[in-house]
């Protein structure tokens, strides 16, 4: 499993899009459709 974690925040956010982007790529390979977006709401 790919790694979040990074020196900076930045860098962290960098690799949790490439997560995004791999997960993404996966499951269009197989063929499955890609969950809708959500926002999480908190009360």
């Amino acid at each position: 499993m790919p790694c979040t974690h990074g020196k900076t925040r930045e860098e962290a956010i960098r690799n949790g899009e490439k997560v995004i982007e791999m997960y993404l790529e996966a499951w269009q390979a197989e063929g499955e459709s890609i969950p809708e977006s959500n926002t999480l709401q908190i009360a």
